[in-house]
């Protein structure tokens, strides 16, 4: 599964925040709750994957928000598996994002003014367990699944046929980031994470623990990838969202 840089274009008119190399289809039954994110000017697109986390609520990477003028911002829901029926709805209210001390942090809530209610929502981390370095994690997203030459990232790419889930190992904790906020780092051999799937999510033990943000530069698989850390954030999800 690979992530592309951000304003890399698919088909030309469609930018990526972030996509998967490296992985393989994800299971028809499994991420369900996976939402493709779509922000329109025009015939221009940008493309993030988000969460529904409760029937009315998504939670992504607050980057993925197209706030400037003339920009609309859609949510797409059942896209996995494909076949589905997919619902489409504009996004009208302003998003919550983090913000501690003046700062905002990578991380954000969309509100929907009606409910999803025929989609299963994914489950918040049991945060009594953080995650371990060493531990085994599962990326999903729509990214493109090979490099260009040189191994370097394309820029230019079709989104993924099916989505795409990679494992990928803990490489650490509980870090600071000035420019996203609390992250820990996921890294494996000949997998990466590249622009197109930001805000998509990272899985253990079948609960969302992460949020894309950010991969290294350029070339893929060179440098661990940068994930929100969901537990830090939980109590502030929990108190917006009602959960």
């Amino acid at each position: 599964l690979l992530l592309l840089g951000l304003g890399v274009s698919v088909n030309s008119d469609v930018s990526l925040h972030k996509r998967i190399i490296g992985g393989n289809d994800c299971l028809v039954n499994e991420h369900l709750y996976y939402v493709r994110l779509l922000s329109r000017k025009g015939p221009t697109l940008t493309l993030c994957g988000g969460t529904l986390i409760h029937p009315e609520w998504v939670l992504t990477a607050a980057h993925c928000w197209a706030s400037e003028n003339l920009w609309s911002n859609v949510a797409i829901f059942k896209v996995h598996p494909r076949g589905a029926i997919q619902e489409n709805r504009l996004i009208r209210d302003d998003p919550v994002i983090y913000t501690e001390e003046g700062r905002q942090h990578d991380i954000m809530l969309l509100k929907l003014r009606r409910p999803v209610t025929d989609v299963p929502p994914a489950l918040l981390p049991s945060c009594e367990d953080r995650l371990q370095i060493g531990q085994t994690v599962q990326l999903i997203g729509e990214g493109a699944t090979a490099t260009g030459p040189c191994n370097k990232r394309l820029t230019s790419a079709d989104i993924a046929t099916q989505l795409q889930c990679v494992n990928m190992k803990v490489a650490d904790v509980s870090q600071f980031d000035q420019k996203c906020g609390h992250i820990f780092l996921t890294e494996a051999k000949d997998k990466d994470v590249c622009h197109g799937d930001s805000g998509s999510a990272v899985v253990f033990d079948g609960r969302i623990y992460g949020v894309i943000v950010e991969c290294a530069e350029n070339y893929p698989c060179q440098m661990p990838a940068k994930i929100m850390d969901v537990c830090e954030y939980k109590a502030w999800i929990k108190e917006t969202t009602g959960i």
